[in-house]
């Protein structure tokens, strides 16, 4: 009998997540140095296959270059590994005899891993390194545009970890993706954790599934040539960022804004590095191809090359054509130039000083961006701080790659394909997430201060008795009426006062 392959999708991923958490149950018991022979084979059997992933990628999505997507699977595999390898995850991780806490690591439990088709087989190898090191299970929806490398970077990791002895089930996947599945993994019972790297619909869904979850937003990452820079050096650097695996980390400048006194040595520098300027009637042609429907990405340019997206356009280029430019002086939803287009694809903004440079780095943020990163070019270390301080974003690269440099590659920042863009962008993190996030830390605190606390005052004793004398004293009053029945008025406050005067005597004898 032939099953609808929404509900085939979705009986897979209810399999998958339940052997995950019964092979999770039995990875708790696994001591540090257990886990740590297990991530470090799983990483060097992804490292070795760096390559092949690579080529099933780009195959696969028809998005980016083989040669740079080896790359990313060598950071996501090996500089992963190596920023990790060293961290305490089982046990007692931390103690601090001085104010006698100590601290212990407890997983999640089982995480549910959502994998982008820009990135597809580096996030898989990098969300199962980290899942790993911390004792959780990973079940893993990919996209539906990369599920077979997707699905091939996960068997390659989960034999890895068998063969090191991890139970059968503690990385699992769903081979044939569907929406519905997704959803559903995202709000099983047996979930505890999700990490959604992917559209801002996607990210929003993790965000409501009721689960905790890390998820990470859009980046318009704007990159400002200040008139200190080495405008030579970064140009080259610009360029190289944007045609890294053409433009498919989040994190790759998406908007060039420089110094009006250096604008004519920045063009002749990025026509020296590969760009063609687009003329008006070009730039019209560019903008319908960007974006056809008004204020939403044509996701057919996403990942091609300069020379492909001049051709949707009809636009003749020379071959060696690397990035499309053209001048900009607007920024909004409905100016193509102006949003991210993870593609070789740039605005050029020219700021007549730092303070309108900023302005235009803030409407791009503004625009969707915000939280993520910025890149700046500069020798001037006083305009660096400034934007620290004022811009909204989590990381900001300076003098470097912004794509590769907030993934870890060219930065001290932590290696990692998921980056936080904090409460700027809607995010509970600002960090590149690691295996720290996936661990909850328990605290056992020991008594170090001695502490009195202090009885009841005598005064608050003494007015409550007070009132309830009152009372008493009232309700004889009251009593010594009843029989009397006078037939004159009677002064109460003086039969009152004869009454308590009465039982005061009486209370002392």
């Amino acid at each position: 009998m032939q099953f609808d392959k929404d509900l085939q999708s979705l009986q897979e991923m209810r399999d998958a997540v339940e052997k995950a958490k019964a092979a999770q149950q039995v990875y708790l018991d696994f001591s540090q140095e257990q886990v740590d022979r297990i991530v470090e084979r799983v990483a060097e059997a992804a490292y070795s296959k760096a390559l092949e992933l690579a080529k099933m990628a780009v195959e696969e999505t028809r998005m980016g270059v083989v040669e740079h997507k080896k790359i990313k699977n060598e950071v996501g595999s090996r500089a992963v590994y190596e920023s990790i390898k060293n961290e305490k995850t089982v046990g007692i991780v931390h103690e601090d005899r001085a104010n006698k806490v100590v601290e212990v690591a407890s997983p999640f439990g089982v995480v549910a891993g959502i994998i982008p088709t820009t990135n597809p087989t580096s996030t898989a190898i990098f969300k199962t390194l980290i899942s790993l090191k911390t004792r959780n299970a990973l079940v893993v929806s990919p996209h539906p545009r990369a599920m077979n490398c997707t699905v091939e970077a996960l068997k390659i990791c989960s034999r890895a970890a068998v063969e090191a002895g991890a139970p059968e089930g503690l990385i699992g996947w769903i081979s044939n993706p569907s929406m519905e599945a997704t959803n559903e993994l995202m709000k099983h019972k047996d979930v505890n954790l999700i990490l959604a790297t992917g559209g801002s619909g996607l990210v929003r869904a993790a965000y409501s599934s009721g689960k905790p979850a890390y998820g990470v937003g859009p980046g318009n990452v704007p990159v400002y040539i200040e008139k200190t820079a080495k405008v030579d050096q970064a140009v080259k650097m610009i360029v190289d960022s944007k045609t890294f695996d053409n433009g498919t980390i989040c994190a790759t400048e998406q908007a060039i804004v420089v110094d009006l006194n250096i604008q004519q040595m920045a063009i002749r520098e990025l026509k020296n590095n590969g760009a063609y300027f687009l003329n008006s009637e070009e730039k019209a042609k560019m903008e319908k191809v960007i974006s056809p429907i008004p204020k939403k990405l044509n996701p057919n340019i996403v990942g091609q090359n300069a020379v492909k997206i001049a051709e949707m356009a009809g636009i003749t280029v020379p071959s060696d054509t690397r990035i499309l430019v053209a001048e900009e002086t607007k920024v909004a939803k409905d100016v193509p130039f102006s949003i991210e287009k993870l593609a070789p694809i740039f605005p050029l903004y020219t700021a007549k000083n730092e303070e309108q440079a900023r302005e235009l780095c803030l409407s791009l943020l503004n625009l969707g961006g915000r939280g993520h990163s910025l890149s700046l070019h500069t020798n001037d270390d006083a305009v660096a701080k400034t934007f620290a301080l004022e811009m909204p974003v989590s990381r900001l690269m300076v003098n470097t790659l912004s794509s590769v440099g907030a993934v870890g590659g060219t930065t001290g920042l932590k290696p990692s394909f998921t980056l936080g863009c904090g409460s700027f962008g809607g995010n509970i993190t600002s960090d590149n997430v690691t295996a720290r996030h996936l661990l909850n830390i328990k605290r056992m605190a020991y008594g170090t201060k001695e502490v009195t606390i202090p009885k009841p005052s005598v005064s608050f004793t003494s007015a409550s008795s007070d009132i309830k004398d009152h009372q008493e004293v009232q309700e004889i009053v009251n009593e010594v009426m009843n029989q009397l029945k006078p037939q004159g008025p009677i002064d109460s406050a003086a039969i009152s006062e004869m009454v308590n005067q009465a039982l005061q005597k009486y209370q002392t004898n």
